[in-house]
């Protein structure tokens, strides 16, 4: 393998690992402010809909089938489910949505 590309992907890693580990160290002993806790709660949820809103309006073959899988995404996450299960809910809500069209 040629040694440039083994150093991109050590580099690749560093990178990627550093901001990981960064607050980690930095902040592993502290106490975040209920306002910083609930805000950090929230980041997920928040990228997913960065995530799932701009595809559900550019659905080329079927409209119904952005609305479903927003509509069972914003059901599951507001009943408080993890990130995981909300993802898992649209995929099946989607799943019996083409099952039966």
């Amino acid at each position: 393998m040629n040694s440039t590309i083994v150093w991109m992907i050590i580099g690749m890693g560093v990178v990627t690992y550093l901001p990981r580990l960064l607050p980690f160290v930095l902040l592993g002993g502290v106490e975040l402010p209920s306002f910083w806790q609930g805000v950090l709660k929230n980041v997920p949820y928040a990228v997913l809909g960065a995530l799932i809103i701009p595809d559900v309006f550019f659905v080329q073959d079927d409209l119904w089938f952005g609305v479903i899988g927003f509509a069972a995404a914003v059901i599951t996450a507001w009943l408080g489910a993890n990130v995981m299960i909300v993802v898992l809910a649209a995929v099946a809500a989607l799943s019996l949505y083409s099952l039966f069209v």
